[in-house]
């Protein structure tokens, strides 16, 4: 017989079971791929230094300065329009960022761990600033060991040659505008200042190729990280270049040294050496490419976008190496045949 006062309990039909489990919904946008917001500021106080130096400019009380604010206003609207890029999303265990020092020390011996590193911590200042500075500082003696009115000569008689000869009545203000740039110290630093422009303006414009070549070939890398690989890469061949280029400039005799040709190297370590560049410009192009350095760059850019990318296999990563790579030497071919004056 039944017990009421047994411990077996008869359920209460009457209470409805509690509603199921709804599935976890997806985090969101922020929070899955967070945007670089601490550029914002930085871009806004680029533009306003842009804007000042234009007005500085346009007033007469800073020679130059026109050109200068419109790089820098341009270099501040590029950099806030960038903060919306989203940064990468890596999943997994993490290695923590490496130190600045760490990266520039170690694309000299352990690319590939910088690289890796860069895929969750694509941090590009600490390259960027050396690219800028070795170049800055290479330009800087170059000019100086030549001599402002030997390279604006040089440049004055080779443009009478070429297709963009000015009119006659322009070319004295070409000459002058030119030798006021290379002298005056004001105007000097504000071509680095255009140059620090020029290289992240470079460095974002090859970046987005390769984001884009790598999706093309079936990877997946997202713009900052490419950004990243793209600065690192640089570091180990424009050093070993200025370094090298430095040394040659104080060895070598200045009557010596081409002003246009070897204003940003003088290292022959490729096969440029065996064309003449004033009649055979197009090889003379072609065997510069050829090099150990120029190769060793190939090697770790396709390294870098291998190791930085979340899923870029080796051959994604040569395959958009040497399509660009290709590409850029023929555009150089181009220019050279049709500036070959400047060649000579």
């Amino acid at each position: 017989m039944f017990d009421p006062n047994s411990e077996i309990q008869i359920p209460d039909l009457s209470q409805t079971s509690p509603p199921p489990t709804a599935p976890p919904t997806a985090p969101p946008v922020s929070a899955i791929a967070p945007r670089p917001t601490k550029l914002r500021p930085v871009a806004i106080a680029l533009f306003v230094i842009g804007v000042a130096a234009a007005v500085l400019g346009g007033l007469k009380f800073l020679p130059g300065g026109i050109g200068t604010g419109i790089a820098f206003g341009f270099f501040g609207i590029l950099l806030f329009v960038l903060s919306f890029v989203r940064l990468p999303q890596v999943g997994g265990e993490v290695e923590p960022a490496m130190t600045g020092f760490e990266k520039l020390a170690g694309i000299f011996y352990e690319p590939t761990r910088v690289f890796k590193n860069l895929r969750a911590h694509p941090h590009w200042l600490a390259a960027y600033l050396v690219i800028v500075i070795a170049s800055g500082i290479y330009s800087f003696a170059f000019v100086q060991r030549l001599t402002p009115e030997r390279i604006v000569e040089h440049t004055m008689e080779k443009m009478q040659e070429s297709p963009i000869k000015p009119p006659p009545e322009a070319m004295d203000k070409v000459r002058e505008d030119s030798l006021q740039t290379a002298k005056q110290p004001v105007q000097r630093v504000q071509t680095f200042a255009k140059g620090f422009v020029a290289w992240f303006v470079f460095g974002c414009f090859l970046s987005g190729l390769l984001t884009v070549g790598v999706l093309a070939f079936g990877g997946r890398i997202n713009f900052w990280q490419a950004l990243a690989a793209s600065f690192y890469g640089f570091v180990p061949v424009i050093v070993i270049t200025k370094v090298v280029s430095l040394v040659i400039l104080y060895v070598k005799a200045p009557e010596d040294i081409h002003p246009i040709l070897n204003a940003e190297s003088l290292v022959q370590d490729n096969l440029g050496i065996l064309f003449t560049p004033a009649t055979q410009p197009a090889l003379f192009v072609l065997g510069s490419s050829i090099g150990l350095l120029s190769l060793y760059g190939l090697w770790l850019r396709a390294k870098g976008l291998m190791n930085a990318g979340t899923k870029v296999s080796s051959t994604a990563a040569w395959s958009v190496t040497i399509v660009f790579f290709v590409l850029a030497m023929l555009l150089g071919m181009v220019f050279a045949t049709l500036f070959s004056s400047f060649m000579s």
